[in-house]
C-alpha cells in the first residue's frame, strides 16, 4: 500500500527516495534507491500482455484505451482503472509513458500493481521520466524493448521512442531506420497506427528529425492516425498538413485519456474524462 501522503505530492522527490531506500513490497530492505528488484511477474510485462491481446478473437472494429502520464498521481491512476473497466468491448490499454518520475523501480512497480487491476492487458511506451537514473534498466527489464510492435486483427501497432533529449539529440532517437522497416513490412496493408510518448513537434524531440519523421508517416497511406503522450493536456490536428492526424491524451493529473476505435477504413477517437 502507498502511503497516504506519497499520494498527497507532499516533498513528493524526498519521500520517493527515502521510501526507495527503506520500503519494498516484499518485505526487504533496499540499500539503494536506484536497486532493480523484480519477481518474475513483474518481468517481461509487454510480451506476456501482447500473448494475451493476441489470444482473443478480434472484431472488426477494435476498441482500446491510450492513457498516460501516472508519474506521480496514484491516487488518480486508480481511478482510472475503475473508469477503464466500465468501457464496454475493451481489448486492451495502452500506457503513452512517463510511468514513473525519477525513473526508480519502486515508482513503476507502485504503477504496476495498479494497472494490474485493468480487466485487459495494458502495454507500455516509455517516457523521458522513464529515462531518467536506471530507468532505462527498469523499463527494459519490467516491459522489454523500447522499440517494438504487433499486430492484432486488421492493425499493425508501432510503438517508438521519441525521447530524443534523453539522448542529448544525437540523431538516433526515434531510429527512423527501424521505423521505416516496421511500416514497410506489412504485407497485408493493416491499419498502421504509431504511438510514441514525445510528438514530433514538442521541443523534447530532435528538431533535426522532425521533418523525415512526419513524411515517413505520410508517405505510408496505411498510416491514418498517430498517439503520443507527454504534453499533460488533450491535442489534436494534421500538424503537417499531410493527412496524418496526430492525438496527444492528457496526464492521469488531469483525469482523462483517448478511446479509440479502429476498423479496416476509418478510426473513430474520443476525449474522455474520469
Amino acid at each position: 500500500m502507498i502511503p497516504y501522503y506519497i499520494t498527497k505530492r507532499v516533498a513528493p522527490a524526498l519521500l520517493i527516495i527515502l521510501i526507495g531506500l527503506f520500503y519494498s513490497c516484499e518485505g526487504l530492505f533496499h540499500f539503494s534507491p536506484n536497486e532493480i528488484t523484480l519477481k518474475e511477474s513483474e518481468k517481461n510485462l509487454n510480451a506476456k500482455n501482447i500473448a494475451r491481446i493476441q489470444s482473443q478473437v478480434p472484431n472488426d472494429t477494435l476498441r482500446f484505451i491510450f492513457m498516460g502520464d501516472t508519474q506521480r498521481w496514484y491516487d488518480e491512476s486508480s481511478d482510472f482503472i475503475k473508469s477503464a473497466n466500465a468501457q464496454p468491448g475493451i481489448s486492451f490499454v495502452v500506457h503513452a509513458g512517463d510511468i514513473s518520475d525519477f525513473g526508480l523501480a519502486t515508482e513503476f512497480k507502485w504503477i504496476n500493481d495498479i494497472m494490474k487491476n485493468l480487466k485487459v492487458p495494458y502495454v507500455t511506451v516509455v517516457g523521458n521520466h522513464d529515462l531518467v537514473a536506471n530507468g532505462p534498466l527498469v523499463y527494459e527489464s519490467m516491459y522489454g524493448p523500447m522499440d517494438y510492435s504487433f499486430e492484432f486483427g486488421d492493425n499493425k501497432f508501432i510503438f517508438v521512442n521519441t525521447n530524443s533529449r534523453e539522448y542529448k539529440f544525437n540523431g538516433r532517437v526515434p531510429n527512423l531506420p527501424w521505423l521505416l522497416s516496421e511500416l514497410r513490412d506489412n504485407p497485408k496493408n493493416k491499419n498502421a497506427i504509431i504511438m510514441a510518448h514525445a510528438p514530433p513537434f514538442d521541443a523534447d524531440f530532435d528538431p533535426s528529425m522532425q521533418e523525415n519523421f512526419s513524411k515517413m508517416l505520410a508517405n505510408d497511406p496505411n498510416v491514418r492516425f498517430t498517439l503520443y503522450g507527454h504534453q499533460h493536456t488533450f491535442k489534436d490536428g494534421e500538424y503537417y498538413g499531410d493527412g496524418v492526424h496526430y492525438f496527444v491524451t492528457t496526464s492521469m493529473g488531469e483525469r482523462g485519456y483517448l478511446l479509440v476505435s479502429s476498423w479496416k477504413e476509418g478510426y473513430k477517437i474520443e476525449r474522455v474524462l474520469f
